[in-house]
């Protein structure tokens, strides 16, 4: 595949395999194949022709991006600092998709379609267990514990109390039902 600048020249196909492969993207910079890669993507998913700013062309871009530092890392894969940018550019790729997601979810599934993107939501947070957290965590269960227990035997307390009161109302209510019906058969005078 030739440059942009050369593909469309008529001269072209009179000219030398060996100038062809100087010509080609094989022998082209980085910097140019990323160029048409960026260029190939975003012709996917533009929305119209003068389409340059959209989520779906932005994500399309980072694709690219990603796609040659992927490339670039396994021929260096010592190279940190490339890393550190492809694992930048994912995290910002991962942003946008899930605001995608979010907001219109037929334009993120055509993307990602398109653009050959597995998408995984990101992970609700975890904490790094460490050895001191877990006996952190231990201590507050026993102390969580023992404070129910004492909140437990204070409620069977006050439970045992409430009954205990509630016996004595009924057995004073039943009292007084049973004077009345005395005091009432009293009055009318029958015995009992």
């Amino acid at each position: 595949m030739l440059k942009k600048d050369y593909a469309n020249l008529p001269i072209m196909n009179r000219v030398d395999d060996v100038v062809k492969r100087v010509l080609s993207l094989e022998m082209a910079s980085q910097k140019e194949r990323l160029k048409v890669k960026k260029q190939q993507l975003v012709e996917k998913v533009r929305r119209s022709p003068n389409d340059n700013g959209s989520f779906e062309v932005q994500v399309a871009i980072l694709t690219a991006k990603i796609r040659t530092l992927e490339e670039h890392l396994q021929r260096h894969p010592k190279d940190k600092s490339n890393r550190r940018l492809m694992l930048m550019d994912l995290d910002r790729r991962r942003k946008m998709l899930g605001y995608l997601r979010r907001v219109n979810y037929s334009t993120f599934e055509k993307t990602c379609q398109e653009l050959g993107i597995q998408y995984s939501p990101p992970q609700p947070y975890s904490r790094h267990v460490t050895k001191r957290w877990l006996v952190k965590k231990a201590l507050c269960i026993k102390v969580f514990q023992e404070k129910q227990k004492l909140k437990a035997a204070v409620r069977l307390k006050q439970r045992r109390e409430r009954q205990a009161r509630a016996r004595a109302a009924r057995e004073q209510q039943k009292q007084e039902q049973q004077k009345q019906e005395q005091e009432k058969q009293a009055q009318e005078g029958t015995p009992v």
